[in-house]
């Protein structure tokens, strides 16, 4: 059976890339309103707000910035056609800038995670051959040293600017590119594209297994995405009156999800700003931060991951110092939240509209979301299949199930992205005949309202962050006390999951933690912090090590996972997160 939504998608333009549309296409919200202008709009109105100087950019100063970006990078890096831009920053109001001068050029934006320490740079940087690195000040030291190692120009690292913070000695700012692309004249042509197949991301995703992997994303996914949601949503439509509308323009939304995230990527900043809704960009995540933004702006739009509601309702005693009833509309994306976190979440926001989504990488973000006829999203739901979207259910017997039947959901959608980048065998595993596989366990009533019930495919889910098992195994298997392991998700109030180790020590080790109870956690907090040193903070072994004489296999010798986690489970292991 093949599930679809019955709302239909208007028709868009195949020949434009993603600026062209989001910043040069005139009166496109038309597109969504059967060609009538849409209400409300404010040219005057700002576009993005930087957190904490409060520096208000709006249209033109965009398109000025972006050109003159875009006009550096051809003049003085040769930037061009396919060529892939690394972004390793923390969000700035000149990430969205960087990305639409990269496609002005016709290159590629591939977003990595600040926090990584110097091997998981390195894998990205040569798993997309960048040719130019645009970098946060303080993540500066580690593309440093991964330039270095590799032999990349120091002069192709390019910083972001940061309030009070001068630029890096030897180091060209943003601010000084754009300064040099406006004083000289155009050094570029926009290329013709085909938005269907022309990339624009090389967004990384851990996939169903393995390492991460380079999810090749063209423009057009990206759009088509954000106008799946703005039907969805009836933005510009006169549904309701002004006051119960959820987007509103000149409503004012948050960005603290980051930017090299799919989440933050598509929905948080591109349909955010479509929807004319002012973004205001916070550079890192502070939950006292947050609630102190929200007042002094105003804010009227939230889109969060699990852990942020989760804080807002364990330090709900605080809540009362901040003025917090600006706030109309909350959505939660990443993974489930429980009954009871969605009930508290509920009473700290009575008035406002809150709901969830599902998405992954693999599908340029979303393709579910709770429906407009509804104040909040049903507990525990996913929310209704979106515009344009067919789902299945692919029982264990191999045939499709119908209503209220679980299975593996698969995907077929106008935002999916191509497959993953020069890994021809994850795709054919991945993308079948046009469906994603997306490796997580899920059943459809007859309300077409998706229900998250578990994941099949052995990746976690760490504060919204994909963690595949096998790259941290690989990582533990580097320590000279461990002879073999196997890595499981474990529950987590906060994170959701976060990764248990159990390690078959070699036999010296082993001989020395069975010697005494102080040997033995020497040895474990060795391994952490092993991890720690060589990966990302949210892949960090929050679970903690638990010894076994022997890792469960299969005659294959494929790791027994799910008796790993029963055994966890035995344990009734209750860390405390050391994220």
């Amino acid at each position: 059976m093949i599930f679809e939504a019955t709302e239909k998608l208007p028709q868009i333009p195949h020949n434009l890339s993603i600026p062209q549309f989001f910043l040069d296409y005139q009166n496109n919200e038309q597109l969504v309103t059967n060609g009538q202008p849409a209400q409300g709009i404010d040219p005057g109105i700002p576009w993005l707000i930087e957190h904490r100087s409060g520096r208000r950019i709006g249209l033109e100063e965009i398109r000025s910035r972006t050109f003159g970006l875009a006009n550096a990078m051809s003049i003085q890096y040769n930037i061009g056609l396919n060529d892939v831009v690394l972004l390793f920053s923390r969000n700035n109001v000149d990430y969205p800038i960087a990305i639409w001068a990269v496609h002005r050029l016709g290159g590629i934006v591939s977003g990595a995670n600040p926090d990584f320490v110097s091997n998981e740079l390195l894998y990205q940087l040569q798993a997309t051959s960048a040719k130019l690195i645009i970098v946060h000040p303080e993540a500066l030291e580690t593309a440093v040293t991964v330039a270095r190692s590799t032999g990349f120009p120091l002069e192709r690292i390019v910083v972001f600017d940061v309030e009070s913070t001068a630029t890096p000695k030897g180091f060209t700012s943003v601010s000084d590119l754009v300064k040099v692309g406006l004083e000289k004249p155009p050094n570029f042509v926009e290329p013709v594209i085909d938005a269907r197949t022309k990339l624009a991301f090389l967004s990384f995703s851990s996939g169903t297994t393995g390492k991460p992997k380079a999810v090749a994303i063209p423009h057009f996914s990206l759009i088509i995405n954000v106008i799946q949601m703005v039907v969805h949503w009836k933005v510009f439509q006169e549904y309701a009156p002004w006051d119960e509308r959820r987007f509103r323009p000149g409503d004012v939304a948050i960005g603290v999800l980051p930017l090299y995230h799919i989440y933050g990527l598509v929905l948080n900043l591109h349909f955010i700003l479509y929807s004319r809704i002012t973004l205001v960009l916070v550079e890192k995540f502070n939950f006292v931060d947050m609630l102190e933004t929200i007042g002094r702006y105003r804010i009227s739009h939230l889109m969060l991951v699990p852990p942020h509601v989760v804080l807002f309702c364990k330090q709900a005693e605080i809540l009362k110092d901040y003025f917090l009833s600006s706030v109309r509309f909350i959505m939660v994306g990443g993974a489930p939240l429980s009954n009871e976190v969605n009930e508290q979440i509920f009473g700290i926001f009575p008035e406002a509209h809150i709901g969830q989504s599902y998405g992954m990488t693999e599908l340029c973000t979303s393709v579910t979301a709770y429906p407009i006829t509804q104040k909040r999203g049903t507990a525990g739901s996913a929310g209704v299949l979106e515009p344009g979207v067919r789902a299945r259910i692919l029982k264990q017997d191999g045939t499709f199930g119908g209503y209220d039947e679980p299975g593996e959901l698969c995907i077929s959608g106008p935002s999916n992205s191509l497959g993953y980048y020069n890994n021809e065998q994850a795709t054919k595993e991945t993308f079948v005949d046009g469906w994603v596989h997306t490796g997580d366990e899920a059943k459809i009533d007859r309300n077409l309202e998706v229900w998250i019930l578990d994941r099949i495919k052995e990746i976690m889910k760490v504060r919204g962050f994909q963690v595949a098992p096998a790259e941290l195994e690989g990582c533990l298997l580097d320590h000279p006390d461990v002879g073999d392991a196997c890595v499981v998700g474990i529950p987590d109030e906060y994170s959701g999951e976060i990764p248990l180790a159990f390690v078959v020590l070699k036999e010296d080790a082993s001989q020395r933690a069975e010697r005494s109870l102080e040997d033995s956690a020497k040895i474990k907090a060795s391994i952490e912090k092993h991890v720690s040193d060589n990966k990302v903070y949210y892949k960090r072994l929050a679970g903690g090590v638990e010894f076994v004489p022997s890792i469960p296999k299969n005659p294959s010798g494929k790791l027994l996972r799910r008796l790993l986690r029963e055994k966890a489970r035995e344990l009734r292991i209750k860390p405390t997160p050391k994220l």
